[in-house]
């Protein structure tokens, strides 16, 4: 029993985690990274041994002395301080430079961007003055670096990350009155682009932490899990990896492993540079993994400052699995769970042994004095028990007023406390509490005032509440129609279109004439039908035995009733006579799209390439009006072929919304609400956290995207199972370059190479793993859009025989299919300005 349910769940892991490019490893943008070098050549390389008198080389690094880089100096004092018998990990510690008044090393930089700055620091004795009791500060011209910094009595490296926006990148030393500031070795060098991200996800609440670029770090702790250290020699970009022992928690739970380097696997795109091979090599697992009923995390400690927020990187590489997605663990941070089931076989692209790290914020809100990483297996019939992590770095995130040791800024201004928010939200709360005592004070005014035979009415609503409810219906709860008088009350006043009664619905459909019925759905069936002034109408009307029918019933009401747009199908109106619920919508002529993605219906061939194309476009300026149109947002839940129907020009609109939910509120990331949506669309993310975002429907959209451009099934269980998701089997081929060769073949020699490339493109950023990665529906419509005019700027000959020229095209029965003129009214002007921004 318990094997067969790992199975399943990995069944389920294979169609939910479409492989998004993250975990390859990618970085969190959503973009797939372009291959790399496993070398890095900084075109900044300024190494200084303060106080040197001789060239010096440790660690695999050739540092310069004072005199060869005092042009790179501005100082008053000239006091060099040597003990070449010092107790210090590296000779870089053993001379230094003093200043008793401001010092300032100018690096010009030939290349703005990311830079490390390394401090090395350590008190050597002699001389006049005592370097032990020294305090200084060092600043940066935007960050403050060390405020009132009085060194330890042992060698310390302070290192730090910044992004230099000048030419030039000047640290300068400032000693406090009446004492000095030293140096014993300075360091500046550039950093690669991909090393940063402007992204990662945020804890508490669980969400996306942008800007990141912004920011300036200070590395505090960079572990290889175990396994031992790692110098700068051994590190592509010169840094410093220590052991992880010191900071274990119950040392007895965890066990080392190791495998050599030569079996870590780089997919194609995959950088070497965000950690060394050997950081993946090693690993800490559970060290009582095959007891049974094992149940415990594996934990790291680290001391940190609770007024700063913190940038938490991971790295995991499965070393320990014999075979593909047989391990599944969570993972926690503060003791918040950051990552809830990770499939690293999944989400490295089915690779074993293959590098993903995953970036995360730990906002200043719920710091403390100590963070901890956690790991820990799922609790769930879900393979082998058991959890690893391989390596670990914790960076300080500058504060508002961009430093990192203090609460001061350079320019003096002091860190935001958080006081200013508190006493806007005690306002707030005094205003709110207001309100409710005046609106309790309005309903006992009407309690009073109450009609005397207000028992006998349905429902108190209509006096007590201040809604004119002209015709209203209640909807009953689970389990039958009007099965409780206490549902939800509607009003033919409040915007929800016509009334129709009973008798004037069986006239429009022919009394329920089984030959009207053009559809079936969880709610009921949907007939066509004519009412009385000629308007051919869709009619949907409830089952008594859909469990669901009444909540969709409510919910498609209510969000149709705020919602008017092109490319949503309209609500006409509805009918509740003899416990009924039926709806009324405009009638679409064409159908749903699916039935012209795969074509072989009487008079229904496949649509051309730049039909499908324009088709996507209006679906997802629907989606992007439901995602934006209202001040919270609407998340349509259940984005899919058959919910995306054709009119009569083949204008594409929404459908169904009978599953939607309101985006999240103020201060909110996202919903929390039980899963509900389609097999073969829903959103990994919200399957595993039941936290629902309006990027759950953009990962659905992605799936009718690839839908679209195979003509295939976004579930077929009859297929090897490497092919049975659409979104996973789809997203290799497009990593492989080679997307056109699971092409619907009906669209062979129609399709620009460079439309299809943006269309797949596209996808892919809709498929990522996580929401924070994916792109918005207002990207998605602008990449589409610019997929078109690429398409319409050079059709290949194939597209101009079946029409995707912009000419006319004969489908379903003869009818003219014309373009929809929204999406080729741009002209010649915009597609100029897409072509130079080359899309998003």
């Amino acid at each position: 029993m318990r094997r067969g349910a790992a199975l399943l769940l990995a069944l389920l892991a294979a169609y939910l985690t479409a492989a998004s490019g993250q975990g390859r490893p990618v970085t969190d943008s959503g973009a797939e990274t372009p291959p790399t070098p496993s070398s890095f050549t900084p075109k900044d390389s300024f190494l200084i041994d303060c106080g040197g008198t001789s060239p010096l080389t440790a660690g695999g690094k050739s540092y310069k002395t004072d005199a060869q880089s005092n042009h790179l100096l501005s100082a008053k004092d000239a006091i060099r301080v040597a003990d070449d018998k010092a107790d210090v990990p590296s000779p870089v510690y053993s001379t230094a430079r003093v200043f008793k008044e401001e010092a300032v090393y100018s690096f010009p930089l030939a290349v703005p961007g990311w830079h490390f700055i390394r401090i090395y620091l350590f008190p050597l004795k002699g001389g006049d003055v005592d370097l032990a009791s020294a305090t200084f500060s060092v600043v940066t011209d935007d960050n403050v670096l060390l405020h009132s910094f009085t060194p330890e009595s042992k060698p310390v490296l302070k290192e730090y990350l910044v992004n230099a926006t000048e030419n030039r990148l000047a640290v300068k030393f400032q000693p406090l009155r009446g004492s000095a500031a030293f140096v014993n070795g300075i360091e500046v060098v550039s950093a690669p682009d991909e090393l940063v991200t402007d992204s990662a996800l945020g804890i508490a609440p669980l969400g996306e932490a942008t800007g990141l670029a912004r920011d300036a770090y200070q590395v505090l702790y960079r572990l290889n899990v175990g396994g031992p250290a790692i110098g700068p020699a051994n590190d592509t970009l010169g840094r410093q990896w220590d052991p992880d022992t010191p900071y274990v928690q119950s040392k007895e739970a965890v066990k080392d492993v190791s495998v050599p380097t030569s079996s870590i696997r780089f997919p194609d795109g995959t950088s070497k540079l965000v950690a060394p091979t050997a950081v993946y090599a090693s690993a800490a697992k559970m060290a009582d993994a095959d007891v049974g009923n094992a149940n415990f995390n594996l934990t790291w400690r680290v001391d940190v400052d609770a007024s700063f927020s913190y940038w938490v990187r991971l790295f995991f590489a499965d070393i320990v699995s014999k075979s593909t997605n047989d391990l599944y663990f969570d993972v926690y941070i503060n003791g918040r769970k950051a990552i809830s089931g990770l499939d690293l076989t999944t989400v490295t692209g089915g690779e074993l042994a293959a590098p993903y790290y995953k970036d995360f914020v730990v906002n200043q809100s719920v710091a403390t004095d100590k963070l901890t990483v956690q790991v820990g297996p799922m609790g769930q019939d879900t393979g082998r028990i058991d959890a690893l992590l391989n390596g670990m770095e914790v960076l300080k995130m500058s504060n508002s007023v961009g430093a990192l040791d203090g609460e001061f800024g350079v320019d003096g201004r002091r860190a935001d406390d958080g006081s200013g928010s508190r006493k806007a939200v005690a306002a707030v709360g005094f205003a709110m509490m207001f309100g409710a005592f005046a609106g309790l004070g309005a309903m006992v005014v009407k309690w009073y005032k109450r009609p005397q035979d207000w028992e006998r009415r349905e429902s108190f609503s209509s006096w007590l509440l201040p809604i004119h409810t002209g015709q209203s219906f209640t909807t009953g709860s689970k389990g039958g129609y009007g099965s409780h008088k206490s549902g939800n009350t509607f009003s033919s006043t409040m915007g929800l279109g016509r009334f129709f009664t009973f008798a004037e619905i069986q006239a429009a459909t022919q009394n329920f004439d089984e030959k009207a019925i053009i559809g079936v759905g969880g709610f009921g069936n949907v007939y066509v039908g004519e009412i009385d002034d000629g308007t051919k109408v869709a009619v949907k009307r409830g089952s008594a035995e859909s469990e669901q029918g009444i909540n969709e019933f409510n919910t498609e009401i209510q969000m149709l009733s705020k919602l008017r747009h092109r490319h949503l199908v309209s609500l006409i109106g509805y009918c509740d006579e003899n416990q009924e619920m039926i709806l009324v919508y405009e009638y679409m002529h064409n159908g749903v799209f699916r039935d012209h993605i795969y074509g072989g219906k009487e008079g229904v061939p496949a649509l051309p390439w730049k039909q499908r194309l324009e088709i996507c476009i209006g679906a997802a300026r629907g989606l992007h009006y439901l995602h934006t149109g209202t001040a919270q947002g609407i998340i349509h839940r259940d984005v899919k072929t058959t919910n995306i129907l054709l009119d009569d020009n083949f204008v594409a609109k929404v459908s169904d919304f009978g599953l939607s939910k309101d985006g999240p509120g103020m201060n909110q990331l996202h919903v929390s609400t039980a899963v509900k949506g389609s097999f073969g669309y829903l959103d990994p993310e919200y399957f595993r956290c039941q936290q629902l975002t309006d990027k759950s429907d953009v990962y659905s959209f992605g799936v009718v995207l690839l839908e679209a451009l195979c003509a295939r099934p976004p579930i077929d269980p009859q297929l090897p199972r490497e092919q049975v998701s659409l979104a996973e089997w789809g997203m290799q081929w497009k990593r492989k370059g080679l997307i056109d060769k699971i092409m619907d073949p009906k669209l062979a020699g129609t399709v620009n190479q460079e439309s299809l490339s943006k269309f797949a493109d596209t996808a892919e950023k809709c498929l990522a793993e996580f929401g924070s990665d994916r792109i918005s529906m207002g990207d998605v419509l602008w990449n589409l859009e610019y997929a078109l005019q690429l398409q319409d700027a050079n059709p290949p000959e194939g597209a101009q025989q079946d029409g995707g020229d912009g000419g006319s095209s004969t489908v379903s029965g003869g009818s003219s299919l014309p373009p929809d003129t929204s999406t080729t009214a741009a002209g010649a002007e915009l597609f100029q300005q897409l072509a130079d921004m080359k899309g998003r």
